[in-house]
């Protein structure tokens, strides 16, 4: 029972994360549900996500959206962010942790939902200087060490960033934002690797359903079926933060 559920969060954590990001803010809250610390609910999280991003970006990648001179620029400083983020939220205990955790479903429901309103985008051919070598390393390795330290909204932030900051297109910030949150999430799982928290062999079946999870979302969200998925997050992490709430703050 407790896997099958375990699997069902995946699956739709996959479907979310891949069209309107934030499928952390079901999948932690769900991991900390079946009994686990949250040291483990995060460690897991990041070992079923890191493989699941791989079928929404091959998707994506397919449709040559992705921004690869981003990418060779900012990836390392994601990988690194990612890392420290890991090694820092393993430094605090269990109940610690966990009240952390509740605090920032909020913000990171809120970066989810943050609306995207598309505007004129600067040519990728003025993607250079400054804005490439500095601001882009910067802004990936600050993303980075979030996605780390917490990471729900994380997918949410980098779309935001590469079109507000780097003044990209919204359909090539949502592509490109797939390879750093690959990134990111390499480097917080070798952290957590390390560190012995990922729940191994409960984590093959949630890892098999979040691809399938992910490569179904990320079809919908080429077609524009975003809408539907943050009303149900809405819903779904009301109920969520409330019991997080009850379990390690009141």
């Amino acid at each position: 029972m407790e896997i099958g559920l375990l699997t069902l969060a995946a699956f739709v954590a996959g479907f979310i994360d891949s069209i309107a990001g934030g499928g952390a803010l079901i999948l932690v809250p769900a991991v900390l549900f079946a009994g686990y610390s949250p040291q483990l609910a995060l460690g897991t999280e990041k070992y079923v996500s890191t493989v699941g991003t791989l079928a929404a970006l091959w998707n994506f990648a397919r449709s040559k959206k992705v921004v690869w001179k981003l990418v060779g620029a900012g990836v390392v400083f994601a990988l690194a962010g990612a890392f420290i983020g890991a090694k820092v939220i393993l430094a605090f205990d269990a109940q610690t942790i966990g009240k952390i955790v509740t605090f920032l479903i909020p913000f990171g429901l809120l970066l989810t939902l943050l609306p995207k309103r598309n505007r004129h985008a600067e040519s990728l051919q003025e993607l250079h200087g400054l804005t490439l070598w500095l601001w882009a390393p910067l802004l990936c390795f600050g993303i980075g060490f979030y996605d780390g330290f917490f990471g729900p909204g994380t997918g949410s932030m980098l779309i935001l960033g590469f079109h507000l900051v780097l003044r990209m297109g919204l359909l090539e910030s949502s592509a490109t934002s797939k390879v750093f949150n690959l990134a990111s999430n390499v480097g917080a799982l070798v952290a957590f690797v390390i560190s012995g928290h990922i729940l191994w062999l409960i984590g093959i079946p949630m890892l098999l359903a979040n691809i399938a999870g992910n490569w179904i979302g990320s079809k919908t969200a080429l077609k524009g079926g975003a809408k539907v998925v943050r009303r149900t997050l809405v819903a779904s992490m009301s109920v969520l933060f409330v019991s997080l709430a009850l379990r390690y703050v009141i």
